[in-house]
């Protein structure tokens, strides 16, 4: 799953899920059981609610990963030769900690995406990985934030 110079637009529908307001009318699925008292997620609201957070980790782990490599980048062109400096090794070991929790983020989005398309019913076509089809489908199903 490439999210490169991504941002999270979703937020303001996975707040809306949260809180227990009313899905929108044109959401194809029923995630928000209307007829308990008062509204609660139904089985996929509640995995499209980790999916929209592990989608979001995952942007995030991308974000700082990526800057963290930009940054070890620009100070490792002009060190000198020899044993690295005590700021490049921080540099190093900030990378090594945005690739793990990039690696962790991923791994929560494909259980999320593994359980979400199960109990939504939702049929994986054949030769598309999963991550793929449940961001595609997070991109044309899930509303956008409004600014």
């Amino acid at each position: 799953m490439i999210v490169k110079d991504k941002v999270f637009t979703e937020s303001d529908f996975l707040g809306q899920l949260e809180r227990g307001v009313d899905q929108p009318p044109t959401f194809p699925l029923s995630v928000v059981d209307t007829a308990s008292t008062p509204p609660a997620l139904t089985e996929a609201g509640v995995w499209l609610v980790q999916l929209l957070k592990a989608r979001a980790a995952c942007i995030q782990a991308a974000n700082d990963t990526e800057l963290a490599a930009d940054e070890l980048r620009r100070y490792q062109k002009f060190a000198r030769p020899g044993q690295p400096s005590a700021h490049i090794v921080q540099l190093r070991q900030r990378q090594a900690a945005a690739r793990q929790a990039s690696a962790r983020a991923r791994q929560a989005f494909l259980k999320a995406a593994l359980e979400f398309v199960r109990v939504a019913g939702l049929v994986l076509p054949p030769k598309m990985a999963l991550d793929a089809f449940v961001t595609a489908w997070i991109d044309t199903h899930v509303p956008k934030d409004v600014d």
